[in-house]
């Protein structure tokens, strides 16, 4: 395997080339500045490190450590190896679908004041809508699995909140003496999951209100009134949301390349930057196409994806829910095996060429599963008799920020 190569531009070096002018022209929250202080100072000499020193030929040289911020576009794939490794062994060998839930621009406002209560909101009501239309007799009659994952961006980094979330294609029955199909291509109808979405969400934001858990967004410099929240209600129950359903996966296999494009997935990723040149920096969007940013735009753009601290998302529900995992889930496992011979059964974490001890594996030979680097051997000479030395770091590690 080839190493990867370098992207020629990082997020790192706007934040950089530009981030001391955003600070001076920004006021930016605990988090947002903690995130562009780790992401600048990742892989850097300002967090420490080791130095490599071969016994054979003396080659020497640095490695410095990582951030690990979960905003981070360079700290995400071990991580995420090993989060799929994980998720592996709690697969299923059936179909599954990818729906998506996505919030109306009217609500995005409200979302971005009270960020930890609508991004709550959307996951739970996301994760119940599903399992509610799979325990209706009328329709399977069964308990699904879910996953659900949050997103807050668009391609163009614009604040878009959706939930994208995978459903087992079947359910586990209510005396759970058998496994429930559902159809090979049809899930639910996007509109009945759509209009349980509105209902649950509109519901809980009532109820909110009503508790007066929700900071309101203002208006010519004056917070909303209330009974203009009870029209923006009003008007978003009269509103399609938008639910997505596609097209089912082939198989366990897709479901883990499915899990490895978005569980740790970043707004945008080093590869996607073209150019940064006189304070503007262009990066590719989708289908060929590219947009140009003022750099100040795109940093405001970036830090608007910020979540807040210790927020979980990514989540679980019904018969993949930790609670049920071990009774449910293997059941479920049991059931298929014995009624459904001809069914395979996922590859288990010891045989998946993806996954492949990556729950044991220490991070220099999980990197060089992954990129075909191998952090022990010398670049000079080949051998792999290297010491190790730290390195002093040039300044203090970003503080651990405190749950809000």
């Amino acid at each position: 395997m080839r190493p990867p190569r370098r992207p020629r531009l990082e997020v790192a070096d706007i934040v950089r080339e530009h981030g001391q002018a955003y600070r001076r022209a920004h006021v930016l929250d605990a988090q947002q500045a903690h995130v562009l202080s780790a992401i600048e100072h990742c892989r850097t000499a300002a967090l420490g490190g080791h130095l490599y020193v071969c016994l054979e030929c003396g080659h020497s040289e640095p490695s410095y450590n990582s951030c690990r911020n979960r905003h981070c576009p360079k700290c995400q794939a071990l991580a995420q190896a090993r989060w799929i490794a994980g998720r592996m062994q709690r697969l299923l060998p059936v179909s599954y679908f990818h729906v998506v839930f996505t919030l109306p621009a009217e609500l995005r406002p409200i979302a971005r004041g009270n960020r930890r209560l609508v991004f709550d909101m959307l996951l739970g009501a996301a994760g119940q809508t599903l399992l509610e239309l799979g325990r209706d007799p009328k329709r399977l009659g069964a308990e699904l699995g879910v996953t659900t994952v949050l997103h807050t961006w668009t391609r163009e980094l614009v604040f878009h909140p959706h939930a994208h979330c995978i459903v087992t294609g079947g359910g586990l029955a209510p005396d759970g003496d058998r496994w429930v199909h559902a159809p090979k291509d049809y899930l639910f109808s996007v509109h009945a999951m759509g209009a349980l979405l509105r209902g649950k969400m509109l519901a809980a934001l009532r109820e909110a209100h009503r508790r007066a858990e929700i900071v309101l967004p203002q208006r010519r410099g004056e917070p909303l009134d209330p009974e203009a929240f009870d029209r923006l209600l009003a008007r978003l129950y009269r509103v399609n949301w938008v639910a997505y359903c596609k097209r089912p996966f082939g198989g366990p296999e897709q479901v883990i390349r499915y899990l490895g494009r978005y569980t740790h997935r970043v707004g945008i990723s080093n590869e996607r930057l073209v150019s940064m040149d006189e304070g503007k920096v262009t990066f590719r969007t989708k289908a060929g196409k590219s947009i140009l940013l003022e750099a100040d735009e795109f940093l405001r753009r970036l830090l608007e994806h910020v979540l807040p601290p210790h927020f979980v998302k990514i989540r679980h529900y019904g018969i993949l829910a930790s609670g049920k995992a071990s009774a449910k889930l293997g059941r479920a496992r049991e059931l298929l095996t014995l009624h459904s011979p001809g069914i395979t059964a996922p590859a288990s974490a010891d045989t998946h060429p993806m996954v492949a001890n990556d729950l044991t594996l220490d991070w220099r030979a999980l990197l060089q599963r992954m990129t075909g680097i191998d952090p022990r051997r010398c670049p000079r000479c080949g051998a792999t008799h290297r010491v190790r030395c730290p390195l002093p770091s040039a300044r203090a590690r970003p503080p651990p920020l405190k749950a809000a």
